[in-house]
Parts: C-alpha cells; structure tokens; sequence
C-alpha cells in the first residue's frame, strides 16, 4: 500500500497541560498512557532527568507526526536542548540514543541515504535463508530447557527469560553478523547498558561511551581481518567502496542500531507473547487448535505489548499545529509506540484486552512507511519459529509464580518481563 502524504491535524486549542514525569522504570505503562490520554491527544512530559517532550498518546497522532516531513530525528540540526546536555549529566542517558550517527537519528536525505546503504543486508531472501538455522537453535535451546529442568533441585522450572528468550536472538544476530565467541558477552553487556534509562549517573553514560569505543571496533577489526557471508562484512564492503558508502562512524553506529534492535526486540516480543497467551488459555487454545493463527498472535501482542514501548526521540523542525496544541520548532517529541496500541479511538473500547482474533496489521509497533524496522521481517521469523516450538515442546508448561510476581524490566523504553519463570510440565 503506498503511504498517503502527512497531512496537518488542526484542532481548537487545548487548555495548557503541565508536564507529566514518566515513570523511567516502566512499572505499569498501559496505566500511565491511560492516564496521560485522558489529558488529551498530545501532552508534555518529563522523561528521566527531566528533559522535556511532547508525547502523543493517541494512533492517529503518532501516525501523522511520524510520517510528518516537518518531523526529524537528527538530534543535531533540530533539537533546540541538545547543548544543554553537556552540562546536564543527568540527560546523559539520553546521548546512547541520540549521540549515534545513523537510521534512528537521520533526516531527509541522510535518512535515504543510510536506509539504502543498510537495506539490502536485510533482504528476504537473506532472512529467509535463516529459517533453517533458527530452527535448529530453538530445538537445541528447547533441549537444554528441558534439562535444565530436570537437574536436581530445578523441580522442573526454567527461567524462559535466561534460557530461550534471550539466547534465540543472541545467537541469531550474532551469527548473522559474524561475531566471534570472545566478543559476545561484551555486545550483550553493551546493549543491555544503552537499554538502562534508569541510571542516570556521569558514570553510566561513561560506561557506556567505554563499552561503544572497544566492542564495535573490536567487531569491525575482527571482520576486516576474517570477512565472511556475514552482515558485518557486508556493511564494512559498503563502507569501502567508492561513491555513495557509509563513513567510519556511520559503520560503527549502523552495526550498534541494528544490533541493538535485534536483540531487545526480539527478546521482549517472545517473552511478551508467551506471558500473554498463558494470561489467556482460551485463546491459546484456539491457536492450538488452528482456529487462531500464530500471525495474528504475534501482530496482537505487538499491539498490546509492543517490545519497544516508547523510543526516544523525533524533533520539531518548524512550528507544528496539531491536535490544539503547537510543537515549537525544536521540542522533542517521543515516539509512543505502546500508547498508539492501547488507543481506544483507534480499536474500540476494548482497545486493552488482547484478543488475537482482531489480527490487528496496522499495529505501529515496527513503525510506518520508510520509517518501518527494517529489522522487522528477522523478528518476525525468529517469533514465528520460536513459539509455535515452545508450545508443541512443552505443551502443559506454565508460570512458576503468581502472575503478580512478575515484574517489567525497569525501563521507559523497552515492554518486557526480567525474568519468565516457567513450569515445563
């Protein structure tokens, strides 16, 4: 379907809203946008640290702002505060995702460039030849569950988190980038820190600036040295070659967006889909019984509980009316990925319930238009291989706690569990 142009939303003006803190540990999100949808379709907030943002809160105009030509990501050229975060270290957070020089903080022409430059590392036949591969690195993980469910004292319970959920992507991206054994702990330990908006110290953003300036290089060096049919190679021969190429620094940002989106993405979006169906035996009944499928399972979840629930940030490049309020050129805007979801306007009044049976495709969970994941084609293989498996593995497996014991991992940003303790049968 070709993308219609962005057109201007104009409401009456809205009474003047003060800014609303956001949770930075993300303990209840669909709450909080609940609440902040009740103070209309725009309102400003506070993210960690206090930096200030415009959050939409319904589909609509979440939509409209992302596919908005007067909306930008490049922090640099249209982001009103970016000087003032050399003097706030506790907007240092913030610079992990901003302070990146690729497609998530690209405008215009630099955005096209870079999202040509990368596609083609994402083709369908490159993601479909990793079917088989994904396949057999959920049999093994599926494997080794059971048996670690077997050792003594276990009394039959996994944490699917540990054993499944985030070794499936680990292993995947990392073999579609070619990162040696001696360099995957270090890459896990880095996204993992970006992912941390919690901890809002000098000294993790200095981690994470270390951790940026040894693991990637490192990654590039090692691949530079022994290239191979990897993604990494792929990336460094765009770098060389003459015309149109990625610079140094666009390879070193490029490899961490893509990798980083890999992984976090595809953890939450399993894990996320597992506790949910277990919420709902009936439906996962249906899917059972191929009543549901597992597409539309998997589109539901991502309604509901998007694996990225709030990515920052996109910027105001000129003044911007919209929904009765106006977007002063250069304000922040956060992309709300989860409120856009939960929008009863947009799915009914049962806009929270999951119910796979809508199949709802129009979920913005990837994005829109040439602002959509490229990344989202893996992630939807790697789900739709891993959980019909788990399921037809383990089909009596169930939470090893009450439900109320699980707790979100404690960020705005990203919709997950920290742990899925799992009874296998």
């Amino acid at each position: 379907m070709v993308e219609q142009p962005a057109r201007q939303i104009v409401a009456p003006p809205l009474p003047p809203v003060a800014p609303v803190a956001i949770d930075p540990f993300g303990a209840d999100i669909p709450a909080e946008w609940e609440r902040l949808r009740a103070l209309g379709p725009i309102v400003p907030v506070e993210l960690p640290g206090g930096i200030p943002a415009w959050a939409p809160t319904r589909y609509r105009t979440l939509r409209e702002l992302i596919l908005d030509p007067r909306v930008s990501k490049d922090p640099r050229k249209h982001w009103a505060r970016l000087p003032e975060v050399e003097h706030r270290p506790e907007w240092g957070w913030v610079m992990s995702w901003l302070g990146v020089i690729n497609v998530l903080t690209a405008y215009g022409p630099d955005h096209t460039r870079l999202r040509k430059l990368v596609a083609p590392s994402f083709t369908a036949r490159r993601t479909e030849a990793l079917r088989p591969r994904v396949g057999a690195i959920t049999e093994t993980l599926l494997t080794a569950l059971g048996e670690a469910a077997a050792e003594p004292g276990a009394d039959g319970v996994v944490d699917l988190k540990d054993g499944f959920t985030q070794p499936l992507p680990t292993r995947v991206i990392c073999e579609l980038f070619g990162v040696p054994d001696e360099l995957k702990p270090d890459l896990v330990r880095l996204i993992a820190a970006i992912m941390n908006t919690v901890d809002q110290s000098a000294e993790h953003a200095a981690s994470v600036q270390e951790q940026f300036g040894t693991v990637l290089p490192a990654l590039i060096a090692h691949k530079t040295e022994h290239p191979g049919d990897d993604m990494t190679t792929e990336l460094i021969r765009v770098r060389d070659e003459d015309g149109d190429r990625l610079s140094e620094e666009e390879l070193l940002f490029t490899l961490l967006v893509v990798i980083g989106a890999g992984f976090e993405t595809t953890i939450n979006l399993i894990g996320n889909t597992v506790v949910t169906l277990l919420d709902h035996p009936e439906q996962l009944a249906a899917v059972r019984a191929g009543e549901i499928s597992w597409d539309a399972v998997i589109n539901e979840v991502l309604r509901v509980n998007p694996p990225i629930a709030s990515l920052p940030l996109r910027f105001a490049v000129s003044d911007i009316d919209i929904e009765g309020v106006t977007i002063r050129a250069g304000e922040a805007i956060l992309t709300t990925f989860a409120a856009a979801g939960l929008d009863p306007e947009r799915y009914g009044p049962d806009a929270a319930v999951f119910d796979a049976a809508r199949d709802a495709d129009d979920h913005l969970a990837f994005g829109v238009g040439v602002h959509r994941c490229i990344g989202a084609p893996l992630a939807r293989l790697e789900a739709g291989t891993a959980l019909p498996a788990l399921f037809e593995r383990y089909p009596d497996l169930s939470l090893a706690v009450d439900r109320a014991e699980l707790r979100q991992v404690g960020s705005f940003i990203a919709y997950g569990w920290q742990t899925i303790p799992l009874r296998l049968s």
